[in-house]
């Protein structure tokens, strides 16, 4: 079992924790890998790339707070997605009240939902549409999820992804990522967790047609049941230059876990998810999730929680979700 934890209030954990690893991002949005190694982010930092005061989230915590706040009522997709419009056209859950940073992906969805389009439809669903939109977001699901049959937690995810992202790639990111954090939510020990995440989504999928071959070899470094002559190791033990931080789903999941479970405390893991470069915020934000669960609230810096935009609002915001369930 995992001792570290030292708040009680597991939305807490997960929220501050994804914020935080998100605003350590912002300012370094698309620097190289190589850039960062000679000059890492060691500390909270303003400005950079958006040109945003130090402790600003981007559109990964803005949207994640959404969804929480939606899911404060019960869970209801016509809302989960009202909310999110609502940030783009309105500002909601934003930190300074203003929208600096959107995918192309999530914007022509919530375009579409705007104009009348189910969310049931509104998100990509082609080859091209597996950028990591839905998955910096869809942490907070976990907290509904947590008593749910599997077949009912991958069919919510399901809709909730597809919110913006529908491709099964995308989908089954985000299943694979909320697994993991609801083994971590129920005290396992990381590596633990880990082999339980495999043992329980491949048995899953063996019950469950929902990838062909070739979308399943997608994952194969994750759950370690290659098709096709993969070399098969943990995702631990692969090096820095194997692991990519795009915003490709597959790769900021793969960095999340990564990160994750080559450190030993959260200030670590959400440093080395930033200096990975590239999609920082986001990267930073899937592993500051993790993190946070596992870690919980105290690991965290107190000068980068104080530095956070809004904090209060996000802990009355915590405090809400964690209430209702």
């Amino acid at each position: 079992m995992n001792t570290s934890k030292t708040s009680s209030n597991n939305v807490l954990n997960a929220l501050m924790g994804l914020c935080v690893g998100d605003a350590l991002g912002v300012p370094v949005e698309f620097t190289s890998r190589k850039i960062l190694h000679n000059n890492p982010v060691t500390d909270m930092l303003g400005f950079g790339t958006h040109n945003q005061p130090i402790g600003t989230w981007s559109d990964d915590s803005s949207l994640a707070f959404c969804l929480a706040e939606s899911l404060c009522k019960g869970y209801n997709l016509d809302d989960i997605a009202l909310q999110a419009v609502k940030w783009y056209s309105a500002g909601l859950w934003t930190p300074h009240g203003n929208v600096f940073d959107i995918g192309i992906a999530t914007s022509t969805a919530l375009h579409k939902i705007a104009t009348g389009v189910s969310p049931k439809t509104s998100g990509g669903a082609g080859e091209y549409d597996n950028g990591n939109g839905s998955l910096m977001r869809i942490l907070p699901i976990i907290f509904y999820l947590k008593d749910k049959p599997i077949q009912q937690r991958y069919q919510i995810i399901a809709e909730v992804s597809g919110i913006t992202h529908r491709h099964i790639r995308s989908i089954f990111s985000c299943f694979i990522y909320c697994e993991y954090a609801l083994l971590l939510l129920n005290g396992l020990e990381k590596f633990q967790a880990l082999q339980v995440m495999q043992n329980t989504i491949n048995e899953f999928l063996r019950a469950n047609s929902v990838l062909d071959d070739i979308e399943l070899n997608r994952f194969h470094r994750l759950l370690e049941n290659p098709i096709d002559d993969y070399e098969i190791r943990p995702i631990y033990q692969y090096e820095e230059v194997e692991i990519a931080s795009s915003g490709y789903v597959i790769h900021t999941l793969e960095a999340s876990l990564w990160c994750l479970l080559t450190t030993s405390s959260y200030v670590e893991a959400v440093l080395k998810a930033v200096n990975l470069g590239e999609d920082t915020d986001t990267t930073g934000c899937v592993t500051g999730g993790l993190a946070g669960l596992y870690y919980g609230f105290n690991d965290i810096p107190s000068t980068w929680i104080n530095a956070i935009a809004r904090k209060q609002d996000i802990f009355d915001l915590a405090n809400k979700l964690n209430g209702a369930y």
